[in-house]
């Protein structure tokens, strides 16, 4: 087996660096994956430019990267399941299996959750890493690897549409048609949503959320306050949605929008990134929030892409090889509306997927 790791490190904000890094020895319950892969994703791009995320900062190096799909380069002694040469999609958060959360069945809200480049572990923007081998999603054979990169930020989409009980005729907002807001565009309508208006400051990012399904969009105006936007929302689907997504990711302006206003009574207001911790429902209207990551959700992405009725692959703007890493992380930065989804390829892209005929 090769010995060059070459992996990209994060020093701290702002210090990207291309290392060579061992190659990690796995425990019998584990896999060794020679990574193909690695989709930049904003908590790698949050680190890159803050060295931290809510409480979690960057107090040595860290290799980045979390959503990936590798191949399996060798299997642990307990391992039945996988085998060498098999490709998979890999979930980048592993429980502990042992505390309270995880005995009763809620191992996504495990106390010791394990998260790929989430300080103080590594990450697996490298050529190769270890991962637990029951949190690797194999993937059909007419899977590509670039669309098994993307399970992880469509199955946080998929989450968002179960907690909000999104579902064969709901009407939805969504507040910004960044990453996440056009994962939960693609998720929504795969699960019969009727009506979907999204919302974005970008009109170029608008086409895309159109082209994808969107029934109706807004540009935003930065001018324009949230009770004018809530006009311009109900005028255009003709009466208040019932659940609204809010990309706290995307710009300070859209978390600042307090979308629980633009509901219905009784509705659901999505909040996904940091700020999503700053909104509070209406009592007077009974409307919710909830705060929203990804929780057991990997096999109906899998499913949903490996079906045809989600075509992730339309998200991806750019494609790099891992020794152009620092140059990804600055598409993604500086790209604007035309940056969507930036893959990094660890091996030649399409050296590992699927043979066409």
């Amino acid at each position: 087996m090769s010995t060059d790791n070459l992996s990209a490190v994060l020093h701290c904000n702002g210090d990207l660096r291309l290392e060579q890094r061992p190659v990690p020895e796995i425990a019998t319950d584990e896999v060794l994956l020679a990574i193909d892969s690695v989709v930049v994703c904003e908590s790698d791009l949050l680190y890159f430019t803050d060295g931290f995320i809510g409480n979690f900062n960057l107090t040595k190096p860290m290799i980045v990267g979390n959503g990936a799909a590798g191949v399996v380069a060798k299997v642990g002694k307990s391992v039945n399941h996988l085998a060498v040469g098999d490709r998979v999609a890999i979930q980048p958060s592993v429980p502990c299996r042992n505390c309270d959360h995880c005995k009763q069945d809620r191992q996504f809200h495990c106390e010791n959750m394990v998260f790929c480049a989430t300080p103080p572990y590594d990450g697996n923007l490298t050529r190769f890493y270890k991962h637990a081998a029951d949190f690797c999603f194999k993937l059909p054979d007419h899977v590509t690897m670039e669309e098994g990169a993307l399970i992880e930020p469509l199955s946080l989409g998929v989450n968002i549409c179960r907690v909000g009980d999104i579902r064969l005729g709901s009407r939805v907002l969504i507040q910004g048609a960044g990453p996440i807001g056009l994962v939960s565009l693609l998720a929504a309508q795969a699960l019969g949503a009727a009506e979907i208006l999204i919302t974005d400051l970008e009109q170029q990012r608008l086409h895309l959320a159109k082209e994808l399904g969107a029934t109706h969009t807004l540009l935003l105006d930065r001018e324009q306050s949230a009770e004018q936007l809530a006009k311009r929302v109900r005028s255009t689907m003709g009466q208040s949605p019932e659940q609204a997504v809010l990309d706290c990711a995307r710009t300070n302006y859209i978390a600042n929008l307090n979308s629980w206003g633009f509901l219905c009574s009784g509705g659901t207001l999505l909040g996904v990134g940091n700020g999503a911790r700053y909104f509070r429902g209406d009592r007077e209207r009974e409307t919710k929030v909830h705060g929203v990551r990804y929780c057991d959700t990997y096999s109906a992405a899998l499913a949903l892409v490996a079906s045809g009725k989600v075509n992730v692959k339309r998200l991806v703007t750019h494609h790099f090889d891992i020794t152009e890493t620092v140059k990804a992380f600055e598409t993604f930065r500086y790209g604007h509306g035309d940056a969507i989804r930036v893959l990094i390829h660890v091996q030649p892209r399409d050296a590992n997927n699927p043979v066409k005929f």
